[in-house]
């Protein structure tokens, strides 16, 4: 078994996967998100951010490396991007903008692409870990396996997470959703500073090498 599938490596990124994209952590901001929906729009909003979860970190697994170095884009400034995306998102959820009745269920499906699926699961955090697993990998066969197995079991995860957080919608009603709205802004808000302090720590670190 060893000889064609590489199980440390296995675990590691998909542990290392389900710390930073965290399927429980983010059902209140999926459902904060997805507020204005019906329970058939949630369903299908699920299934949508996890797909573009999964294409982005395969497409960055494949070509990251490439991508980043022909547009000489950091992994800081793509960091520093993403917690700014995310704080904006933020601000929305505290001061209650994605409840206006002018966001139609077509609109706010939007929502399972971006914010979802990037940068909130996909985002730097996962990106990085699956690169610096394929370049571990030396694109051995058990290697590549391990890496696809971790990939595919994780986003199956957060879809399992995201699809039955409709149970947990129906359980609270209107009332309940908003109020998770506000506390799931409260902490994307956390992580978005998070995001932007951490990657404003590694340009300082960088410049400090130069």
């Amino acid at each position: 078994m060893s000889q064609w599938f590489d199980a440390i490596a296995f675990v590691t990124l998909f542990t290392t996967l389900f710390v930073i994209m965290d399927p429980v952590g983010n059902v209140p901001v999926f459902l904060a998100l997805t507020s204005t929906m019906d329970r058939g729009h949630r369903k299908r909003a699920s299934f949508q951010a996890t797909v573009t979860s999964f294409a982005v970190i395969i497409m960055f697994a494949l070509f990251g490396q490439y991508i980043l170095d022909f547009l000489q884009i950091s992994v800081e400034a793509l960091r520093l991007s993403g917690g700014v995306l995310l704080f904006l998102v933020a601000m929305e959820l505290l001061t209650g903008k994605e409840q206006t009745p002018q966001a139609s269920n077509s609109e706010a499906v939007n929502v399972a692409l971006v914010p979802l699926g990037t940068p909130l699961l996909a985002g730097p955090g996962a990106i990085v870990a699956v690169m610096v697993a394929v370049s571990n990998s030396a694109n051995s066969l058990p290697g590549t396996l391990a890496i696809a197995a971790a990939i595919v079991i994780m986003h199956i995860v957060m879809w399992l997470s995201m699809r039955y957080s409709v149970l947990i919608a129906d359980m609270l009603g209107e009332g309940g959703i908003m109020l998770l709205s506000r506390i799931a802004g409260l902490l994307l808000a956390a992580i978005a500073t998070q995001m932007v302090a951490t990657a404003v720590f590694d340009f300082i670190a960088l410049h400090d090498n130069l």
